[in-house]
């Protein structure tokens, strides 16, 4: 029994939604603006803020579907196979953890509604993998927070209505955690500009269009005294708190890409003769692809029963862990093979198979990389090396 047969009617309802939006509305944008690294317009957004999905996860009673995290892998997975940088986005309709209750109202049905969206900026230069290495600073200075330092890797962050911004308010204390000290805040702005002090230089990437990404440079950012996310100091849990779902919806990233890399690839190997015939036809491409489809599907499964966990609400962090992991080696490893299949012409951009190929690589490193997945299981299996902080 598949992952895909274990689903409910109504789980089966939203997937098969979101693959019509996904190969009507997306496909054929990603083909035309990615190989121009263009970003997806406004009015696709819109439209997938009408249909509900940046609210799959939020509460009915706060404008969204009332779903779970196994919708929510659903809708990203036919989404990514599409563009994965559209699967991506839907996550910026969530608003962050330690939001005061009556912000929260006020702006929960429009993040919903694809209507007030939000970037993450947790990494700088110094500090990807090693988050705990942050030294972007925040001072209380007569009733506002001034803030300075350089951030990295913060996707969307110019046409976004918010940015959740990490930096140091205070120092390890002694015999501490290095996380210690680490606050969150809560940066209000206008899309399509940045706030006085903030500079933000485009990152030159190699795929992952559709959608810009940053390095912020802050000086004296002013901030008010309530931006603060939760307790001061305390924002590093703010930040790992989310991470379950961060990794089950880059699983789900994973797989879907990798499916869009196999299913091209059946297509063009019934069309692309040789030798007198379709190369389908040959047993080494046959074999290539049933090996794709089996890795797929492995991934899935997984990815499905880190979901059901998750909204059975039990711990899931091991298999999140897993399932990122696996779907990410995997994503790579099939969308080469989807590229390689296509021979020389996988290697141009008048085929999707490097776009998958690309997105898929990147897989590997955000969200914790393949080696920090590695040692969060070999933690949990061993205990930590005495070297572990």
């Amino acid at each position: 029994m598949t992952a895909v047969s274990c689903l409910t009617g109504n789980q089966r309802e939203i997937q098969a939604l979101a693959r019509e939006f996904a190969m009507k509305e997306v496909f054929s944008l990603a083909n035309e603006l990615d190989p121009l690294s263009k970003e997806m317009p406004d009015e696709l957004i819109r439209k997938m803020g009408e249909i509900g999905f940046f609210g799959v996860m939020v509460p009915e009673e706060h404008g969204g579907l009332g779903l779970g995290v196994l919708e929510y892998a659903l809708v990203t997975e036919e989404l990514s196979r599409a563009w994965m940088s559209v699967g991506s986005i839907i996550r910026c309709g969530s608003l962050p953890r330690g939001l005061r209750r009556d912000r929260l109202a006020e702006l929960q049905p429009k993040a919903a509604r694809g209507e007030y969206l939000g970037a993450f900026s947790l990494s700088e230069p110094e500090a990807g993998s090693d988050v705990a290495n942050l030294t972007c600073r925040a001072e209380l200075r007569d009733g506002h927070w001034i803030l300075n330092g350089a951030k990295m890797w913060c996707t969307f962050a110019d046409r976004a209505d918010y940015i959740i911004l990490f930096a140091r308010t205070s120092r390890v204390p002694a015999n501490g955690k290095r996380h210690q000290g680490i606050s969150a805040f809560f940066i209000e702005k206008d899309s399509g500009s940045f706030p006085q002090g903030m500079q933000a230089t485009p990152v030159r990437k190699i795929g992952y269009h559709g959608w810009q990404t940053f390095e912020l440079g802050l000086s004296d950012v002013r901030l008010p005294e309530p931006a603060l996310l939760g307790e001061e100091g305390k924002g590093f849990y703010i930040g790992m708190v989310t991470l379950d779902v961060a990794r089950i919806h880059t699983a789900a990233r994973a797989v879907g890409v990798a499916r869009g890399a196999l299913e091209d690839a059946i297509e063009y190997a019934k069309q692309r003769v040789q030798f007198g015939r379709p190369i389908a036809d040959f047993q080494a491409i046959r074999f290539k692809i049933a090996c794709m489809a089996a890795e797929i599907e492995a991934a899935r499964s997984l990815t499905h029963d880190a979901c059901r966990l998750y909204d059975a609400g039990l711990p899931c962090s091991q298999e999140a862990s897993m399932a990122k992991y696996i779907a990410s080696e995997m994503a790579e490893r099939v969308t080469s093979e989807g590229l390689h299949i296509h021979g020389g012409a996988g290697y141009t951009t008048d085929f999707a198979a490097q776009r998958y190929w690309r997105d898929a690589r990147l897989t590997k490193i955000f969200e914790g990389t393949s080696e920090i997945q590695l040692r969060i299981l070999s933690d949990t299996l061993l205990g930590k090396a005495e070297s572990s902080e």
